[in-house]
């Protein structure tokens, strides 16, 4: 099916393209409003293309890139991904609308055996932060949240409204809070197959 645009959808098309290169050279189109912030810290490869409304930003603690994109990746509308030690997204990956991806959490709440206290206004608690790594060709549904410390194996697929608070393997459908593996798929077959409990 032949997409079909309006004349108006063609003009906001067409600004969008031409103020992209302004904000990343190398991106396919950034569609706005979009809020950018660390720019400096954030590399982002070809073909990158985003939906209106996403947010990325980046807070380090030293001067290194903290925030890695890969090639042909495209988020959708809303999406907010926020780095201060690492997050890094592979290439080829589909990103859907109204996903949280964060390395870092305001605080820390037994991780490591650190406590942060509730008494603490949530603001002024230090940010934790643990590496977050989505590899190649990864698919990401809409209202996922992916948490800090998480690594995304290479052609798994997260259903809608799933919350990724551990590592998933590579080749899985994973949903649910927490995102848990509920298929993988078979080589030999070439098909994708419950996962047996």
């Amino acid at each position: 099916m032949r997409k079909r645009y309006t004349f108006l959808s063609l003009i906001k098309l067409a600004i969008w393209t031409i103020r992209t290169k302004f904000v990343w050279r190398k991106a396919r189109i950034i569609r706005f409003p979009f809020d950018l912030r660390g720019k400096k810290y954030i590399d982002i490869s070809e073909g990158f293309t985003t939906g209106v409304g996403c947010r990325i930003e980046a807070y380090p603690v030293g001067e290194n890139k903290v925030l890695q994109i890969g090639k042909n990746v495209q988020i959708n509308d809303y999406v907010h991904i926020s780095a201060l030690v690492n997050v890094t997204i592979g290439d080829n990956v589909l990103i859907a609308s109204k996903v949280f991806i964060s390395d870092l959490n305001h605080g820390s709440y037994g991780t490591d055996d650190i406590h942060d206290s509730p008494n603490t206004p949530p603001n002024e608690r230090k940010l934790y932060a643990k590496p977050v790594i989505i590899e190649d060709n990864v698919w990401l549904g809409e209202f996922v949240t992916v948490l800090p410390g998480v690594v995304i194996g290479r052609g798994t697929i997260v259903g809608a409204n799933s919350v990724v608070s551990k590592s998933l393997p590579p080749y899985v459908i994973a949903v649910g809070t927490p995102a848990k593996p509920v298929k993988i798929y078979n080589f030999e077959s070439e098909k994708w197959e419950s996962v047996k409990r």
